[in-house]
């Protein structure tokens, strides 16, 4: 082999090895977990409820990424870069609940922002919490949120209360962390209704 065979052989060599290196690597691809919550049995609409405008919900900090949340035994919080929810937790919390309640009978309709219907309830929220926290081998959820009468000429303030859930872990791995998150968020999700109903 002459010279010039030698010089233009070890590019290719060169490039040959990269690629096996590279070809080793295998990509990693984001999930995108859907925050899918039905209530159990639903229930038809009640023919002479009331209407109820459910607003969108705030996010605490971190709530405003849709990576799914860790807590660690060290009280550090993580958020997944390739385990996420496919829509933010506050928005996926708020469509479930406005779900939930339109489920439950006990109201005429449950809005969403934009309707142009009149309604006499309106609820808002704020999604505190939406985590697993594997050293305790539980998930938890919480929902901070406010229902008022806008009937009257000053709205009258109904019902000012935060509801906290947890559920167990059974299992681990992204697949075990988001169903115990939203088995937590279902919990949340009756307590609000029960509360609701209370109010007759």
């Amino acid at each position: 082999m002459n010279r010039r065979h030698i010089l233009t052989a070890v590019p290719a060599l060169a490039l040959a090895g990269c690629g096996t290196i590279l070809s080793t690597r295998e990509a990693v691809e984001k999930r995108n977990w859907p925050m899918l919550v039905r209530r159990p049995e639903s229930v038809p609409p009640k023919r002479d409820g009331r209407v109820l405008l459910v607003r969108g919900f705030a996010a605490a900090p971190g709530l405003d990424r849709r990576g799914l949340q860790t807590l660690a035994a060290d009280g550090s919080m993580k958020s997944d870069f390739y385990e996420e929810w496919a829509v933010p937790p506050a928005d996926g919390a708020e469509e479930a609940l406005r779900q939930w309640l339109a489920a439950s009978g006990q109201f005429s309709a449950v809005l969403a922002p934009g309707s142009r219907l009149p309604a006499e309830l309106v609820l808002e929220g704020e999604l505190l919490a939406l985590r697993a926290e594997p050293a305790r081998g539980m998930a938890v959820a919480s929902i901070a949120y406010v229902l008022a009468d806008q009937r009257p000429r000053d709205t009258v303030l109904l019902r000012q209360e935060t509801m906290d859930a947890e559920a167990p872990l059974l299992g681990a791995g992204a697949p075990a962390l988001a169903a115990a998150q939203l088995r937590a968020l279902a919990i949340v999700l009756a307590r609000i209704e029960m509360s609701l109903r209370a109010l007759g």
